[in-house]
């Protein structure tokens, strides 16, 4: 049975996730502050997802995010928010979170994300290849689900791992974004597109010489983007 961590502040709301994560299957660990929640990964290194609210007394779920990001790629992180800005959602994902959802939510619709996210996170389990593939200077192995750029480690998430592995299997060929949303998140993925955007631009900052000048994953205006070899 996989864990999900409830990072949620509000005992009625944490409630309702937890008996909805349970009807689907899944084992919750409860947290209602982002101390709790940071020990509660410790006690439990295995979980899968964790459900991290923004509004929180003391440590945000921003800050919880960039910790469990500094330790812990694998992880699948959905953020929980009351607030509809714009902005929160960016930061969000600019923070290391992979997918984001606005209160008032639908347990079918949370527990959708949290399925993608926990495929993705298993689908190198039991990889199909055990290769590599070369483009220089990056070297990905699909088998550890690794990314190299000059011989040093870039540290990925499972959703940047798998938007590269998209761009290199698919090489200078221009990828819209409703072709990679579909690719990575799912075809029944709920949300909206400008999640491909914010991923590329974090991804950018982790691989490019320039993030702002962009050589390796180019911008294909009005389209989507392409893997520039």
């Amino acid at each position: 049975m996989k864990k999900v961590l409830v990072l949620e502040d509000e005992t009625n709301i944490r409630s309702f996730v937890v008996i909805n994560l349970k009807r689907a299957g899944y084992e919750a660990i409860e947290a209602g502050t982002g101390e709790e929640a940071l020990e509660q990964l410790k006690k439990n290194p295995d979980v899968s997802v964790a459900l991290l609210d923004i509004m929180l007394p003391g440590m945000d779920g921003f800050e919880v995010c960039r910790r469990i990001r500094a330790s812990n790629n694998r992880i699948g992180i959905i953020m929980l928010t009351a607030r509809t800005q714009e902005m929160d959602k960016v930061t969000g994902l600019m923070t290391g979170a992979d997918d984001y959802v606005t209160k008032p939510f639908s347990p079918a619709e949370l527990t959708a994300r949290i399925d993608a996210l926990c495929r993705r996170a298993g689908s190198g389990d039991a990889p199909a290849d055990n290769g590599e593939i070369s483009q220089p200077p990056f070297l990905l192995n699909t088998r550890n689900r690794t990314l190299e750029k000059n011989g040093q480690r870039v540290k990925l998430t499972q959703v940047e791992y798998s938007i590269v592995k998209l761009f290199m299997d698919n090489a200078g060929k221009a990828l819209s974004r409703e072709e990679i949303l579909d690719a990575v998140w799912g075809k029944d993925y709920f949300g909206e597109l400008k999640i491909v955007d914010v991923n590329i631009r974090r991804l950018r900052i982790k691989i490019e010489d320039d993030p702002t000048n962009p050589t390796y994953i180019t911008t294909v205006w009005g389209y989507g983007y392409k893997w520039g070899f």
